[in-house]
């Protein structure tokens, strides 16, 4: 307050005031309204003045205050509160007639994110695109020697919570680019990740992710990354890599899958199911606790799919049935634009119930993803 109202030399009077209250209103260019009441209580034969210093305004940094319209508020409730389980019957039907899940694709929340939510000077210098950016409440921040360097924590990437809600299940996040591969392998170590699934070619018309492992020592930043083996598959390639940060070690596995082509949906569903039962089976067993990290070039499409399959066949398994509207709410709520148009809902074909070994006869739908971020 004293920023605003100040004794100087400089200043304007007001004459003997006979009501109770005053009110002053000062607007900022594109801020939400400040409300400064100041009470005077005047006496008989008293001289009240009230004195402004109004040149000190253009050095005050413009208050940043968070409002919530009622259209977000009711689009946060239904990202987190939608859901519409399906039973394998249901999930069959879909298959043949999805005009129904695309009118309800249709009605989800995109949860747009305003560059000024993340209060991050000069983020968008990390960003591999300028809209799409990564949900405040669950970014991934980053372990910083100041706390007055944002940028230096600033990640394009979001905590995903998996099956019955668990908390940091995933982290979604963008194809390092030159700039932030240090960031990137700072936050694999950071978070303790077991493993890293990355769904996209380097270039795909144009460049979608750098190289950002070594062939077979790397330095990046404070960690250091060894390869000690590589196994080729007919869809994807495995790395068993060891980090190391200081006098501490880590393995983590590194799967790139390769078999998405670029604008469309693979021919198959098989590959995309033996990655993630690989993938669930490197995260049980591992020494590391922490999230399993996803990214294709925006951390939107094909990241979205691949977990989201990996939370339906979790919960198929377990309980039957399998809720596709909640399981992109809940995604989008974590991370904005997720499954973001033109990509739309589609189902796989012949996915199998991962407990059995099915060929035919369980369908677990996905987002079989194509379009510009992906």
């Amino acid at each position: 307050l004293s920023s605003f109202i100040m004794v100087t030399k400089t200043s304007l009077s007001l004459p003997p005031l006979s009501v109770e209250h005053f009110s002053l209103y000062l607007l900022q260019p594109r801020r939400p309204f400040l409300i400064l009441m100041v009470l005077i209580l005047p006496r008989r034969g008293s001289n009240v003045s009230l004195v402004l210093d109004m040149s000190a305004l253009g050095s005050v940094e413009p208050l940043s205050v968070a409002v919530v319209t009622p259209r977000e508020a009711a689009a946060r409730e239904y990202l987190l509160a939608a859901g519409r389980p399906l039973t394998r019957p249901q999930l069959r039907d879909i298959v043949v007639n999805t005009h129904k899940l695309h009118a309800e694709f249709a009605e989800i929340p995109m949860n747009f994110i305003d560059p000024k939510e993340l209060d991050v000077p000069n983020h968008g210098t990390k960003n591999r695109y300028k809209t799409i950016l990564p949900n405040p409440h669950s970014r991934v921040i980053l372990k910083s020697k100041s706390c007055n360097d944002l940028l230096s924590s600033y990640i394009n990437a979001n905590y995903i919570r998996g099956y019955l809600g668990n908390e940091k299940a995933f982290i979604a996040t963008q194809g390092p680019m030159v700039n932030t591969v240090n960031d990137f392998w700072q936050m694999a170590w950071q978070e303790e990740a077991p493993v890293i699934v990355m769904i996209t070619k380097l270039k795909e018309k144009n460049e979608k992710c750098v190289l950002y492992w070594p062939e077979k020592r790397g330095i990046y930043g404070r960690v250091e990354v060894l390869v000690n083996s590589i196994r080729e598959c007919e869809h994807y390639t495995a790395r068993s890599l060891t980090l190391k940060c200081g006098n501490q070690t880590r393995v983590l596995q590194h799967y790139w899958y390769t078999s998405w082509p670029d604008h469309k949906t693979p021919d198959s569903t098989m590959p995309l199911l033996q990655l993630m039962e690989d993938v669930e089976t490197d995260r049980r067993t591992a020494a590391a606790m922490g999230p399993v990290i996803v990214h294709c070039s925006a951390g939107i499409g094909r990241t979205g799919c691949f977990i989201a399959t990996t939370i339906g066949c979790r919960q198929l398994q377990l309980e039957g049935v399998v809720d596709v509207l909640s399981i992109t709410c809940r995604l989008r709520a974590d991370r904005a634009k997720v499954f973001s148009p033109p990509v739309g809902p589609h189902f796989g074909k012949n996915m199998s119930g991962s407990e059995r070994g099915e060929t035919n006869n369980d369908l677990i739908p996905f987002e079989l993803s194509h379009g510009l971020h992906i």
